[in-house]
């Protein structure tokens, strides 16, 4: 069992310039820069495939779906009646459109059909996604499948360390209760308070697992007030210091990361 902490601070501290908003996915000098709103959704459709057991395969046809139909946005509009992160439509039976904009119910809808596709893992990321969609143009998702496969390696935890965001102002309230409910709906992980000072723990099972989620908390940082993060010898401080992360391993040996509220 590994423990992973976050800590969340509500402490504005000035810096001498503003800081830019926005977050880099990707292993090594392959970045790829999303907003915050796309990071989110992209970590919560891995906390999905996460839970479910599903391999980074599956998630990287997941993105190149999203990147296609909204460019990762929930959208609450589409062509005819579709609507959210993969423009499904209440009218072909993916639900009523309230549950699809809601990045978890179509996430797990996506999911389940996903897996119905026979062989889908050893399909061409665009065929397995054209399976699903059943698109006017199903070519069109092959050209999200690099940018989808790396992707999901660095939200998936596959690759460590490898989502970080930096935000120019941190939300004023600290959300312990909101953050941990979304992070269970996605994840189907819960966190428990880890001693005195407003401390949080998340057991998990591995370390891509562990990962994972820390690339969830960076990504939803503003929106819970979050501001810290440790996780495997690494610490993410989005508002005050380094946007990306840095070995920290005198002060975090282990498999160990703490969430602090302030």
């Amino acid at each position: 069992m590994i423990l992973l902490c976050g800590a969340v601070y509500l402490l504005l501290r000035p810096t001498a310039a503003p800081r830019p908003t926005g977050c880099s996915a990707g292993p090594g000098g392959q970045q790829y820069q999303l907003t915050p709103g796309q990071a989110g959704i992209a970590a919560t459709i891995a906390g999905v495939a996460t839970r479910r057991g599903l391999p980074a395969r599956a998630v990287a046809i997941a993105y190149a779906t999203a990147l296609q139909e909204s460019k990762l946005q929930n959208l609450h509009y589409g062509d005819l009646d579709s609507v959210g992160v993969f423009q499904q439509r209440p009218s072909e039976g993916w639900g009523s459109a309230r549950q699809i904009e809601d990045p978890v119910y179509a996430t797990e809808r996506f999911f389940d059909a996903l897996t119905m596709v026979p062989g889908y893992l050893g399909l061409p990321i665009d065929v397995a996604a054209q399976d699903v969609q059943h698109s006017a143009d199903g070519s069109a998702y092959a050209q999200y499948a690099d940018v989808g496969t790396a992707l999901a390696g660095a939200f998936t935890g596959e690759d460590a360390h490898a989502v970080w965001c930096s935000y120019a102002d941190p939300q004023s309230h600290a959300s312990f209760g909101t953050a941990d409910r979304a992070m269970t709906a996605a994840f189907g992980l819960v966190a428990r308070p880890d001693g005195g000072g407003g401390t949080m723990g998340v057991p998990v099972g591995a370390p891509a697992e562990g990962w994972a989620v820390a690339a969830w908390l960076v990504s939803h940082a503003s929106e819970y007030g979050i501001s810290s993060v440790q996780f495997q010898g690494y610490q993410w401080l989005g508002f005050t210091g380094a946007s990306h992360w840095q070995a920290k391993p005198a002060q975090l040996a282990g498999d160990t990361a703490i969430v602090e509220f302030g």
